[in-house]
């Protein structure tokens, strides 16, 4: 039942995002800064506060794929205050799903996540002697599936207060490594489209 909710939620978020896409491209708001600030400015203050329980929200339950959301914050607030929204949103999520694994267990891990990943990451997890500096060495990464690994660490011996230092010193990192990335590229994709 979980699972087939959080598919649910998965494909309902990506079509909601593919909805927006549409109407941000027609209404301009991705070749206008102007546009853009007018729409964000609608939302005032309230829009970065959904904004960061979106991205708490996607780390706990896959609704988009994390980059996408990074994308939306560096799209919307610019490469230095998306960066923050993402940090804080996606630091909360982390810690949100290490609790719901320590409290929950297994059980509950394996019910959210993919049998394959699950599979496949939490053998690797279980045979390291020094979890907590591989943790910390792929949460650094932009590469490692962060939110499976938050879920697995709560699984583990790692204690609490080492889990969140290792979320707030290492994973600004990847999320700057994303948000330079991808400002980057849209800024590329903006150039091609408003050309």
């Amino acid at each position: 039942m979980t699972k087939k909710l959080i598919n649910g939620l998965t494909i309902l978020g990506m079509i909601l995002s593919l909805l927006f896409l549409i109407y941000g491209y027609n209404q301009g708001l991705f070749t206008s800064q102007d546009k853009l600030n007018a729409f964000l400015n609608g939302f005032g203050y309230f829009s970065v506060v959904v904004f960061i329980l979106f991205q708490a929200i996607q780390v706990v339950i896959p609704i988009l794929p994390g980059s996408l959301g990074c994308l939306v914050g560096v799209i919307f607030y610019g490469p230095v205050y998306g960066f923050a929204y993402n940090y804080i949103g996606i630091s909360i999520g982390s810690i949100v799903a290490f609790y719901l694994a320590r409290r929950y267990g297994t059980s509950f891990v394996k019910s959210i996540t993919k049998p394959k990943d699950y599979d496949k990451y939490s053998k690797w997890m279980n045979s390291l002697k020094n979890f907590d500096k591989w943790f910390a060495l792929l949460i650094f990464s932009p590469i490692a599936p962060d939110d499976l690994l938050c879920y697995l660490a709560g699984l583990t011996r790692i204690q609490t207060k080492k889990f969140v230092t290792i979320i707030l010193m290492f994973k600004p990192f990847s999320i700057l490594a994303y948000s330079i990335g991808l400002d980057y590229l849209f800024g590329q994709i903006t150039r091609l489209l408003g050309a």
